[in-house]
């Protein structure tokens, strides 16, 4: 069975959105090395609509980069109520019942799913227990203001360190396994 695996940008102040704003100055060899990783390991993504509209644009413009090739070729399920069917960008719309579909791909032989972007979708997947890991960068900036933040609208939920690991630039990325 596939296991999910969420990636999620945060900062001390738990904010999660604009990430290419507060983000990049971070964003160097150790960075691109364990987002690689996460890549490598998996051999599709999952992603809400926001995401998949800012990453499409993103990641086909760095062409030429071994870890940009690798996300522009890896099929991409998108949950949307919008979009339908065959999208650009290799990716594909989920249909139907998102967590019925999501469980289906779990349950496909493969490797894992990477999941990035956290926020509606989050909350489906969460609900029914579909994340096996959660990887959350915490970047060692308080954003400030009144941005989106991990976990608006989500119900208390425990989960259990499981691996840390500490870049040069300040960032600490949390492992963590639902409990």
């Amino acid at each position: 069975m596939r296991k999910i695996i969420e990636s999620t940008f945060i900062t001390l102040d738990g904010c999660i959105g604009e990430p290419h704003v507060w983000g990049q100055p971070y964003w160097d060899e150790q960075h691109a090395s364990y987002n690689a990783k996460l890549v490598d390991g998996s051999d599709a993504m999952l992603l809400g609509r926001e995401t998949y509209d800012g990453f499409k644009d993103a990641w086909t413009s760095r062409a030429g980069d071994p870890v940009a090739d690798r996300m522009n070729a890896l099929p991409k399920y998108v949950a949307s109520r919008t979009l339908t069917g065959d999208l650009e960008w290799n990716a594909r719309a989920l249909e139907g019942d998102v967590a019925e579909a999501v469980a289906a791909l779990k349950q496909q032989p493969g490797e894992n799913l990477i999941k990035y972007g956290t926020g509606e979708f989050d909350r489906t997947l969460l609900e029914h227990k579909l994340v096996d890991e959660y990887h959350f960068w915490t970047y060692p900036v308080i954003a400030g203001g009144d941005g989106y933040r991990l976990g608006d609208g989500f119900d208390l939920t425990h989960l259990k360190l499981i691996d840390q690991t500490i870049f040069d630039s300040g960032i600490i990325v949390g492992v963590y396994a639902p409990k």
